[in-house]
């Protein structure tokens, strides 16, 4: 996700608040719904 905003064209700290954004996106929804990590099916990381 970071490399491919990196390649868009986003300065690297626009891309690491974002990365930091959707991570912690994901937590709240973690925990929101009392459930555990699962590790992304695609290559791609989490996006």
């Amino acid at each position: 996700f970071y490399q491919r905003l990196l390649a868009r064209g986003k300065e690297k700290k626009v891309a690491l608040i974002a990365c930091a954004r959707k991570l912690l996106t994901i937590l709240n929804a973690m925990l929101r719904d009392g459930t555990d990590w699962q590790f992304p099916i695609s290559d791609q990381g989490l996006g």
